[in-house]
């Protein structure tokens, strides 16, 4: 019988995720499947499509 509201991970409790997140962020370079998707995708676009933000003038 679970408790609700109480989960354990032994990831988090050896440290495991920890590690991960300071080598993400001194690296850049994200780590979950998801983050490296959108990093990919966006170094993409910005090959084929440079720049294509206006800056609006005032």
């Amino acid at each position: 019988m679970k408790i609700p509201g109480l989960s354990f991970s032994l990831k988090r409790a050896v440290g495991i995720t920890a590690v991960k997140q300071k080598v993400a962020r001194a690296t850049g370079i994200p780590t979950t499947r998801q983050g490296l998707e959108r990093k990919i995708g966006s170094m993409l676009l910005g090959a084929v499509l440079p720049n294509t933000k206006k800056k609006r003038k005032r």
